[in-house]
């Protein structure tokens, strides 16, 4: 994994300059919890009986990107990248033989691929539809990403403890 730079986001700013930098600032946060970890230390549970691991969270929010900016905002019929119907966990089931450069690649493509639909994208009023038709505004859906990586931060930095005793935000 490469070096992590994670940039504050501007305080006075517009709304698009706002939101995606907050976005940002978040998917850096849990790429820097995961930082200088080895596969096994990545793949380690928080507490039996949970799968929680840093390397389960990297690939849940691979699933997460995907569904909010491609299936929803654009409506694409992207399959899961992790998780199917006999395993709809899959993403933090299937972290014990996960490939970690694979999952860290496609988490990094799935945010640069929602990257490219946020900027296409003429305003944050843009409607996508869920899979079960209910309309949702980008604005909406950019506000939930980072409410759903925030809180996925705090997870992180609990493993991340846990596991080598290192904290901060």
């Amino acid at each position: 994994m490469t070096q992590i730079t994670r940039t504050d986001p501007p305080k006075i700013a517009d709304e698009r300059t706002s939101l995606t930098s907050w976005l940002d600032y978040e998917r850096a946060t849990l790429a820097l919890k995961c930082q200088g970890l080895p596969a096994d230390q990545l793949r380690e549970r928080a507490v039996p009986p949970s799968t929680l691991s840093l390397l389960g969270l990297i690939r849940h929010m691979s699933e997460v990107e995907r569904g909010w900016f491609v299936r929803t905002l654009k409506g694409e019929k992207a399959e899961d990248i992790y998780c199917t119907d006999a395993d709809p966990d899959g993403d933090f089931d299937g972290v014990d033989t996960a490939g970690v450069d694979e999952a860290f690649a496609t988490w990094s493509a799935e945010c640069e691929r929602a990257r490219s639909l946020v900027a296409a994208a003429p305003s944050f009023a843009v409607v996508g539809r869920k899979r079960d038709g209910e309309e949702i505004s980008l604005r909406w859906i950019l506000v939930h990403m980072i409410e759903e990586y925030a809180r996925h931060n705090g997870h992180a930095d609990l493993l991340r403890q846990r596991i080598d005793g290192a904290v901060g935000e």
